[in-house]
């Protein structure tokens, strides 16, 4: 797929999923003094732009490493996010007895909720067909975190504003979207390999 500047925020946004997140950072955040909070999530936004901007950097050279091809990436990129999509859609029942205790760090906020195998996948992704435009996949990532930023900051007056049946509405609408990209992936690919035999 030929991705613009555009169409890649928009697919990253989907992926890391700000607003699917929301219930996520609440629960982890909720031992948290509420002053702390908002510096927290910011931490946590920046270590994982800070992982993705890595491997955006160094994925290619992960790839030729373990002798994989664009396709197979291109294929499994679009196997993974299809899992992430159906996850958004169809919400696993919350683990009972699961206790966040003192201040979260890396784990569960910056990776897996943000920087997950579905967003680091998707980078590389990016860079891997079109190498050249390094730097827009850069700047898509970089409004991406923002928006992140913003919408994690701003986490209990959203809740609160729009409700949580509005939020996971959202999230499902996101899903659904998220879907019918990471099946398009897989067509591709599918069609690309026709091509090779």
């Amino acid at each position: 797929m030929n991705y613009t500047f555009a169409s890649a925020t928009i697919l990253l946004l989907l992926i890391t999923d700000p607003f699917g997140n929301i219930p996520i950072f609440a629960n982890a955040l909720r031992p948290v003094a509420p002053e702390r909070r908002a510096r927290v999530i910011l931490r946590e936004v920046l270590i994982a732009f800070g992982l993705l901007l890595t491997f955006m950097f160094v994925g290619d050279r992960f790839l030729r490493l373990m002798n994989l091809s664009d396709l197979s990436l291109q294929m499994a990129g679009g196997v993974v996010l299809f899992l992430i999509a159906l996850r958004m859609i169809f919400p696993p029942p919350p683990a009972e007895g699961a206790v966040q205790l003192g201040e979260p760090l890396i784990v569960p906020l910056a990776i897996p909720a943000l920087a997950g195998p579905s967003a680091l996948a998707t980078v590389m992704l990016l860079v891997s067909q079109a190498p050249e435009r390094r730097l827009e996949w850069v700047a898509a990532l970089s409004v991406t975190m923002l928006v992140c930023a913003v919408v994690l900051v701003m986490a209990e007056r959203i809740q609160r504003v729009l409700g949580d049946r509005v939020v996971m509405a959202f999230e499902r609408l996101m899903g659904l979207i998220l879907v019918a990209i990471s099946v398009e992936m897989m067509i591709r690919g599918l069609k690309v390999l026709v091509k090779q035999l």
